[in-house]
C-alpha cells in the first residue's frame, strides 16, 4: 500500500479496508526529474497525480508569452490540468518538476470505476475539489485585496517551508509581483 495517500485520504474519509485496496490497486507510481515535463499543452489528459515527494509547479502561458504559475504542488498535494482532466479536453498547462518527484498517478477510467465500487472516493474528491475552489477564491480576493507582504504570509502558510524549495521569480510570479518587489518582502 502507498502509506502517503491512504493517511492523506484518511483525514478526509474513513473508508473500509477493502475500498482503500480497491484505490490503492488503480495507482501506478510515476517519477519525473528535475526540469521535466509530466504535462505539457495540447495533451489529453488522462491522469490525475498525488506528490508522495518533491516539489512541481503547473503553469500557462498567454498569448503575449508571459508565464503564469497557477499552482504548487508537494507532498500530499495533488496536482493535474483538473479541467482537462474532468472535462477530458486537452491540457492548457505544463506541469514541471522542480525538484525530483514520486507520484501516484490516477487514472480517468479507473476513478469512475472506483466511484461506482466504492462510492466514498465521491465524497473523498468532493471534499478535496471544494477545498480546492475555496482556496483558488481567496487567492483570488487576496490578490485584489492585500499588499505584497501579506500575500507572501499566506503563501508560506499555504505551503510551508517551500520558499527554501522554490526560485523566488517562481514564488513572485505566482502572488504577481516582481522579484524585486518579493525580495524586498522577504527581508523585512
Amino acid at each position: 500500500m502507498h502509506q502517503s495517500i491512504i493517511k492523506h485520504i484518511e483525514t478526509h474519509i474513513h473508508p473500509s479496508a477493502q475500498d482503500l485496496q480497491l484505490f490503492n490497486e488503480v495507482l501506478t507510481e510515476v517519477s519525473v526529474s528535475k526540469g521535466n515535463f509530466l504535462l505539457k499543452p495540447g495533451t489529453h489528459v488522462k491522469h490525475e497525480y498525488f506528490v508522495v515527494k518533491g516539489c512541481l509547479k503547473a503553469y500557462y502561458i498567454d498569448a503575449k508569452g508571459g508565464r503564469h504559475i497557477i499552482q504548487f504542488a508537494i507532498e500530499n498535494w495533488w496536482i493535474g490540468d483538473f479541467d482537462a482532466f474532468y472535462n477530458q479536453i486537452a491540457s492548457n498547462l505544463y506541469i514541471e518538476a522542480i525538484e525530483d518527484a514520486e507520484l501516484l498517478s490516477l487514472n480517468y477510467d479507473q476513478l469512475q470505476k472506483i466511484y461506482t465500487e466504492a462510492p466514498i472516493f465521491e465524497r473523498y474528491f468532493r471534499i478535496l475539489i471544494t477545498k480546492a475552489f475555496v482556496s483558488q477564491r481567496k487567492r483570488i480576493l487576496s490578490t485584489q485585496e492585500k499588499n505584497t507582504q501579506e500575500r507572501y504570509l499566506e503563501f508560506c502558510n499555504a505551503y510551508p517551508n517551500i520558499e527554501d524549495r522554490v526560485p523566488n521569480y517562481d514564488i513572485a510570479n505566482y502572488l504577481g509581483v516582481t522579484p524585486e518587489n518579493l525580495s524586498r518582502v522577504r527581508k523585512k
